[in-house]
């Protein structure tokens, strides 16, 4: 049985390594937490990694990689992957240089989809499985033995991690379960995938797996699209390997798989307990050492071990005809040409497609107006000549025109395909989603190909109309040709300096850009106001038949800054949960947001009107709360950037005609960047909703958790945070609550209290508490959206969770808790 060894030594990328052997079996059970209290056995690179080694094998062999199993993290290490790593370990670790160029390589790990935080645990349980946690106790991984008896857990040689049972019978390994790499001796199972991951370690778009028919690589989409492929036929393998099969049937009860050995990727299908090679495929060998691994490109590299580190010897994977062929060479919208990238265009020169970086085009083009559904009356296809697609699904057999227009009347279709059967019909497919195309000669591929992609064009404005029929009634051909040559100037003059002014030119992803005339004769020139917002009046408007709310900011010289935040961040983000942006308006007069229309406006209005028939039942109340704990969990977690709104109060919940509540005025919003930990910025917000933290201007997203803490305690109050109507004692709510908490009547704190106050108290006090969890002067002990939205949903028990801060019920309403908010004055 192989030894685990151990790391006894902490170690900074400038020391040596040092082992020594204690035991060879971690006996069970054993828990291990993600903390360098608990884990000494941690190291430091000068490229900002940090490992903390439950387990490490040192190759006997002295020449090749060592292999690790623990958690590992890059700066500022917020979150945490329990991988397992190759290592260097050598008689010249003592060199700085040495070691900064021998960083660790993640080989495989268990949780990329959910890394954990600090004080993570890792467990071999009872059961026999090894369960991963993150610190709340919440289960983000665990194996599957099925009640094998399981005494330890090893680290191979290869790379393998293996939970192992007395008679050191493996019982689960990481080897049958693999991740974005192959090491020596694995295998890629039928059905299983190899996925890519990007540079963050999150995981990418592309995968590989073994199908009963061939090896695949996909792009992931819907549905998802192969790239490559590797076809084999198991039933005649069988055959010329003389096994005795009396139908293709049987073949089919074969298990197929590819493994990578030394030297080769090989197929092979197993029956009746006989392994039938396939394939197989030849690969440079330039040591013992090597890994294959799917990367964020779509390519299967394989690297070999060069006494420090892993450097590339092949591609793996023959994508035909060329490196065009993968789904991603030139990005989104991107067109692939003898290895240099373009974007569409056509013959007129109109700037349709702009690169997103113009010294790196391989990064993709973004439309000039993005496509938008509201429009979609105004979107045309653009003919793209002699361009393909490295892979066709085709739905169905049309005539082209039919095709198209199916194209156009589908918000979903962004460009569409039509390959000629003959001189009528031909098969059509309509693309959701662009990768990038692919420049070919006509003469080489055999058929004929249309291909077309989709564009919007901005509504025409209606004096031009007039304009036009003024001119054909004049009946002067020299006067409308004139005319027509100075209207065409003057748009292209206009066009040229709006693109000028436009802060958003360059920007993928932005929506539909307005002219102010458009919006202007859209609100009847602005004459039915809704509110008054922090930087501006909004008014009602139509697009077509549909409503629309329109934000004007008023103060230029303070708002630009504002204005800016608020495109790019909810222009580029979508949920049910946060108030759709249509489009914008920019030039050098005028700044103006166009919004979806919410016809129950803001929140504020209903939960503080004095009027009866205005207030809002409990359980509205209660969905409203959680629709805005899933829109901030959203903004926090789930978007490339942490999205950090900064001004959550009631003003900026609008509510729907059904009272679903969506968050607004991303004006003050900051995006903080995953490997971030914080921001500084100047004080921001709306006084009586800041976090303590604003003292010191080091803001995270806990700040908009505080204020959603202010926010529910509004909510079920009914009542104004800070009220200076209300009698002296009580015009700061949260410390009337401690007042009350004090002599145990929570629920005083609630105005205009009625029957269903006395049906749902228990209720409400149950969301008070949460609330208070909210509010905790220490960010780092105020709960993650998602576990808030937990909490809502019953699906976790908020004093549990919160561990030691809030081990008990009278914790929770303890009047010493720090819950002063900030008391400055912002806007």
């Amino acid at each position: 049985m192989l030894l685990l060894l151990l790391f006894a030594l902490s170690v900074p990328s400038s020391q040596a390594w040092s082992f020594d052997y204690p035991s060879p079996i971690a006996n069970l059970p054993s828990l291990w937490s993600n903390n360098n209290a608990t884990i000494p056995y941690s190291a430091t690179y000068t490229s900002g990694l940090t490992t903390r080694a439950i387990l490490v094998r040192q190759n006997p062999a002295g020449y090749g990689p060592s292999f690790a199993c623990g958690f590992i993290c890059t700066a500022p290490c917020d979150t945490f992957l329990f991988a397992v790593f190759s290592v260097f370990i050598g008689e010249n670790t003592n060199n700085p240089a040495l070691n900064a160029s021998a960083t660790p390589r993640v080989i495989w790990t268990a949780n990329r989809r959910r890394p954990v935080k600090e004080n993570a645990s890792l467990q071999i349980n009872r059961d026999g499985d090894l369960v991963l946690r993150d610190f709340d106790g919440s289960l983000v991984w665990s194996t599957t033995t099925s009640g094998s008896t399981v005494v330890g857990m090893n680290l191979a040689q290869t790379g393998n991690l293996i939970l192992f049972d007395m008679v050191g019978k493996t019982v689960w390994e990481s080897f049958e379960h693999p991740d974005d790499t192959l090491l020596i001796g694995q295998s890629l199972r039928q059905g299983k995938r190899l996925t890519s991951a990007s540079a963050n370690w999150t995981q990418g778009q592309f995968y590989l797996t073994v199908l009963d028919h061939g090896l695949h690589a996909f792009v992931d989409g819907d549905p998802p699209q192969f790239y490559y492929q590797k076809r084999f036929n198991v039933t005649d393998a069988m055959a010329h390997s003389n096994m005795n099969i009396s139908s293709s049937d049987e073949a089919k009860d074969s298990m197929v798989y590819i493994s990578f050995l030394q030297g080769s990727l090989t197929a092979f299908a197993s029956f009746n307990n006989t392994d039938i090679k396939l394939f197989d495929m030849s690969l440079p060998w330039r040591s013992s050492a090597q890994l294959m691994s799917l990367e964020d490109d779509g390519h299967l590299r394989v690297y070999g071990w060069d006494g420090i580190s892993w450097e590339p010897l092949a591609d793996v994977l023959d994508v035909q005809p060329d490196e065009c062929a993968y789904p991603t060479v030139c990005g989104e919208y991107g067109i692939c040409s003898q290895g240099y990238c373009s974007c569409p265009s056509r013959n007129s020169g109109d700037e349709l497609f702009r690169h997103l970086d113009d010294r790196q085009p391989n990064l993709g083009c973004s439309p000039a107006i993005p496509l938008s559904c509201d429009l979609i009356q105004y979107q045309q296809l653009l003919p793209l000549a002699d361009v393909t697609y490295f892979n066709f699904a085709y739905n169905w057999t049309t005539h082209e025109e039919s095709c198209k227009e199916a194209c156009l009347k589908a918000c979903t279709c962004k460009a569409v395909f039509f390959r000629y059967q003959n001189d009528t019909y031909g098969s059509c497919y309509l693309m959701p989603k662009i990768f990038s195309f692919m420049h070919y000669k006509p003469e080489k591929i055999g058929y004929n190909l249309s291909a077309y992609i989709k564009v919007q064009m901005l509504p025409p404005p209606s004096a031009s109309k007039d304009l036009g029929a003024t001119a054909y009634h004049v009946g002067v051909p020299v006067l409308v040709a004139f005319i027509g040559v100075l209207i065409l100037i003057i748009k292209r003059i206009i066009s040229k300096k709006m693109q000028e002014d436009d802060p958003f030119k360059g920007i993928p992803g932005m929506p539909t850009r307005f002219s102010y005339k458009q919006l202007r004769e859209a609100t009847n020139n602005f004459s039915k106001k809704l509110g008054q917002g922090g930087f501006g009046p909004v008014y009602e408007g139509k697009l077509g038949n549909v409503k629309i709310a329109v934000k004007c900011l008023r103060d230029m010289g303070h708002g630009k800054e504002e204005f800016m935040a608020e495109v790019i961040t909810i222009g580029s983000v979508h949920h049910i949960n946060l108030v759709r942006l249509i489009g914008y308006c920019s030039d050098k007069l005028h700044r103006l947001l166009v919004y979806e229309h919410m016809c129950n406006g803001s929140l504020d209005k209903w939960i503080f009107s004095k009027s009866q028939s205005d207030s809002l039942s409990w359980a509205s109340r209660y969905k409203i709360i959680i629709d805005i704990a899933k829109g901030l969990a959203y903004l926090h977690e789930e978007c490339r950037q942490k999205i950090v709104h900064l001004d959550i109060k009631p003003g900026n919940i609008l509510l729907d005609e059904n009272f679903n509540a969506k968050i607004s005025d991303f004006g003050l919003a900051k995006l903080i960047d995953r490997d971030q930990s914080h921001v500084m910025t100047k004080v921001r917000g709306t006084r009586g909703y800041l976090a303590p933290e604003w003292l010191t201007s080091t803001i995270t997203e806990k700040a908009d958790i505080y204020s959603f803490g202010v926010v529910v305690l509004e909510i079920v109050s009914r009542r104004k945070i800070l009220d200076s109507s209300q009698p002296e004692g009580s015009t700061n709510l949260i410390n009337l609550l401690q007042e009350k908490i004090k002599v145990g009547q929570v629920l005083d704190i609630v105005e205009n209290q009625d029957e269903d106050m006395q049906l749902h108290g228990a209720e409400m006090i149950e969301v008070i508490k949460l609330a208070i969890w909210c509010l905790q002067r220490e960010c780092s002990k105020r709960p993650a959206m998602s576990q808030v939205v937990k909490v809502l949903e019953g699906a976790m028990d908020a004093e549990r969770t919160a561990g030691s801060e809030t081990t008990s019920r009278d914790y929770i309403f303890n009047a010493s808790s720090p819950l002063t908010p900030v008391q400055v004055s912002a806007r």
